[in-house]
């Protein structure tokens, strides 16, 4: 094959022909320049490696180095003294270029099959449809991802996610949330779990983490009064939300459990609603008798006093799905109660203090604390360990009792402060 110096001027002169044409270098052994029969100019390095210590040869190795137009000859000459280089001390530049195109993909891989967003996304689906899952869960889980991990880890793989990365997505949630560091620490927790026992990463980074700090415990009880502005609030906002309050009021109920109430979960002439398992906190069915003022409240969703729907939610925006955005109503509440008072705002309440406000109501009612633990579907004291296997009563009628009386109780200080608000169970039987 015939030997030119591979410079510019002679590869401009170098013409294709029928076939491919060769031209090596008279100084750099292996260098080449190969001419296609389309004009294609290829800088090219031919070599073989010998192993150390044999007698064995090699086949001859050709590596390109580029095209013309690409690399100038200069820049392939130097390119070609690397690859010479490495040669002569047994390193073959094919089988590292083969390296590196295989890491490229795997990375390539990793990238897109374990990035975070995606892993996130299936975990999701798997979360989603365990066996007894609540539906509030299921919903903190998606909000968690979609508000503070997926912005903040993208499509990060799952095994280049460290403990630092974590903590910089809880250091974000402002410190006073305290609930929710909590929660994007605890669903992290699960999802890297959940990858580490699939094998698409080795360890959870959060397992040697700190949980962060809890939240503080409330015991904020609502007055009678303060009670009275939040119901007479709720008859001002959309009905569905103003229902939604005056239900939790009324049944002490868990938030999610309202929100997401079925008509096929009630049953108007036994004046009864059964909480499927499967929607309760404690994975056990719950009976919540109701009074006629809870009775009340659904006739006006239903725009019956009759017949109530069989199917879909109850308290529902869309027709499809179960309302949301509790804060916003929250907020349109705490307006009004404010214009109410003269620019005068409630002391800071939350939905859940509804809840442990009907529980003090009881027992200011003279309500056993069995019973109350009862209507609350709480599984602890008398309920809990052992007791809780052999003692299966249900408490129904007795909770259909307290609950009467609190509702006698509320309509009464709705009915204004000169009436004694505090009556005893056995008057609203």
């Amino acid at each position: 094959m015939p030997k030119i110096r591979i410079s510019k001027s002679n590869v401009d002169l170098v013409q294709p022909g029928d076939l491919d044409k060769m031209f090596w270098d008279d100084k750099l052994a292996g260098f080449g320049l190969k001419v296609t029969p389309a004009g294609r100019k290829v800088y090219l390095y031919r070599y073989r490696i010998f192993s150390p210590g044999t007698a064995s040869v090699t086949p001859m190795v050709t590596f390109t180095i580029g095209t013309h137009g690409n690399l100038t000859p200069d820049q392939a000459r130097e390119r070609a003294k690397e690859l010479a280089a490495k040669v002569s001390v047994g390193i073959d530049p094919k089988v590292e270029q083969n390296k590196a195109k295989r890491d490229a993909e795997e990375k390539a891989n990793l990238e897109v099959n374990l990035s975070f967003s995606r892993r996130a996304d299936l975990w999701l689906e798997d979360y989603e449809h365990a066996k007894g899952r609540r539906l509030s869960s299921v919903l903190q889980a998606k909000s968690v991802m979609r508000k503070h991990l997926k912005p903040a880890l993208k499509d990060k793989p799952l095994p280049n996610i460290g403990r630092a990365d974590i903590q910089s997505v809880i250091d974000a949630v402002p410190v006073r949330q305290k609930a929710m560091r909590r929660a994007v620490f605890a669903y992290a927790s699960v999802l890297f779990g959940w990858a580490a026992n699939r094998g698409d990463i080795i360890r959870n980074p959060l397992s040697d983490m700190a949980k962060p700090e809890s939240p503080d415990a409330r015991d904020r009880i609502l007055g009678d009064q303060e009670l009275a502005l939040i119901w007479q609030a709720s008859e001002a906002i959309a009905p569905q939300f103003g229902a939604f309050y005056r239900l939790l009021i009324l049944t002490g109920q868990r938030r999610d459990e309202v929100a997401s109430l079925r008509w096929s979960e009630l049953d108007r002439k036994s004046a009864m609603w059964t909480i499927p398992a499967e929607r309760a906190k404690n994975a056990r069915t719950h009976l919540v008798p109701l009074s006629e003022k809870s009775i009340e409240q659904l006739d006006l969703v239903s725009g019956s006093k009759e017949m109530w729907p069989q199917t879909g939610y109850v308290l529902t925006s869309t027709g499809k799905n179960p309302i949301s955005g509790f804060s916003k109503s929250k907020i349109a509440i705490d307006d009004r109660i404010t214009t109410a008072r003269g620019g005068e705002p409630l002391e800071s309440w939350r939905v859940h203090d509804l809840r442990r406000t009907l529980a003090t109501g009881l027992q200011r009612l003279g309500v056993r604390f069995e019973v109350t633990e009862a209507v609350l579907n709480h599984i602890s004291g008398a309920k809990g360990g052992v007791a809780g296997i052999y003692q299966r009563h249900d408490w129904k009628e007795e909770k259909r009792a307290a609950l009467a009386a609190w509702s006698t109780h509320v309509e009464r200080i709705l009915e204004g402060p000169d009436r004694s608000n505090v009556i005893q169970l056995s008057e609203a039987r």
